[in-house]
Formats: structure tokens, sequence, C-alpha cells
């Protein structure tokens, strides 16, 4: 879940910049955010990625959204056990200029493949978001990046509609397929097509008012 804050950095010159004589702009790769992190020059505990070179800002997770990705990694974890592994907002390198961190990845095993690199496309299974203030983000900017880079299956848990958008395969354009799903029906898995889910055992329980006691 993200929003486009963008913070103010320096790398790759994009030349639409400088087509009519404005200052050019430079994004930075991927192997220089890692270095910015090692040398310390975020916090710990800052909620950032790189997507397409620049260092986006994710929005703070409200209760809806935390249930939703405890609810995603429980269930996930229960259907799959050890046949993948269940990143939650950990990063993946999708390029050499794009380190996002998605709400849920699901990954090939074991976790000793991972010591030296993040998780390529062609490692991943699965990349799940949850989205409710970030949904266009998420579905506009998210999406066909994922696709561009070969995520086999994209999934979009909209927290607003409590629906599952599932987008399949993945070309230079985006996704050529989407199927959008209620909260009483079920998905499955491209990687584990045997494994169905309920979208609604990932999404929140819906708030109910309590009743007024009668006089």
């Amino acid at each position: 879940m993200s929003v486009l804050t963008e913070i103010p950095t320096k790398s790759r010159i994009n030349p639409d910049f400088t087509s009519n004589g404005l200052i050019s702009q430079r994004l930075i790769t991927a192997a220089e955010y890692q270095r910015m992190i090692e040398f310390g020059i975020f916090q710990e505990d800052e909620r950032i990625e790189l997507i397409e070179g620049r260092i986006v800002q994710m929005a703070p997770k409200n209760l809806k959204h935390a249930i939703a990705t405890k609810r995603a990694n429980r269930w996930l974890g229960k259907l799959l056990g050890d046949r993948a592994i269940i990143g939650v907002q950990d990063p993946i390198l999708l390029n050499d200029f794009s380190e996002p961190e998605p709400d849920i990845v699901l990954i090939v095993p074991p976790d000793e493949r991972y010591i030296e690199n993040h998780p390529t496309p062609k490692d991943i299974f699965l990349v799940l978001e949850i989205a409710d203030s970030s949904l266009i983000y998420d579905r506009d900017e998210k999406g066909p990046l994922f696709a561009q880079n070969g995520i086999v299956q994209y999934c979009l848990l909209n927290l607003q509609s409590r629906e599952m958008e599932d987008y399949r395969d993945p070309s230079s354009n985006g996704y050529r397929s989407k199927q959008t799903y209620t909260e009483e029906q079920n998905f499955n898995l491209v990687a584990f097509p045997k494994v169905s889910i309920k979208v609604k055992d990932l999404l929140p329980p819906v708030e109910t008012k309590p009743k007024r006691s009668k006089k």
C-alpha cells in the first residue's frame, strides 16, 4: 500500500525533462538504493520503497489494512505450508530501478536462496497488495509495473468494495487478464491451481454497531 509521495533523489537522467531546456532529473538505481540503506541514510522504521528510480513513501497502515495483512498471511500459510515462503512487506527486486515492498509476496523456497539478493520476478509466485486509500496507485501504477516485469499473478484486495482483483498473463502493456471476485467467491493461484481461497477469509470483519438497549 503506497502513496505517490516522492522523496527528492539524484539518479538516472530522464530525457523527457531536457527536451524543453528544463532541469533534468536523475533516477536512482536499486544498487544505489541498497547502499543508502546500508549506510543508514533512512530510519529503520521508515516505510519507503523504490519505484522506477524514485523513493516513494508508503501510507500508514490503518486497522483494516493491518487485519487483512495478518489474515492473508495466516490463511496462505495454512493452505501452502512449506511450498512457498510468505514475505510480509519485504523487498523484492523487479528491475534495476524498482525495489517495492508488497504487502504479501509468495516466493520460491528455500530461504537460503535469498541470502545475497532479494527475490526477483522468476522467484515469485504471487504479489498481493491490500488497498484502501492507495487503491488507484496500486491498480494504475504498481499493477502495470508488476506486469512489465513478468509477475505471473498480481492480486489486489480492494478493502473499499470488499473484492479481490486478480490479474494474470503479464505483458509489456500490462496484464491481459483481469477477474474480480466478490467476498463470497473463491479464487485460485496460478502457481498452485488446486489451492482455492475465499476472498472473505482475507478481508477484515465487517464493522457492526452495537445495538441500543431498549429502555
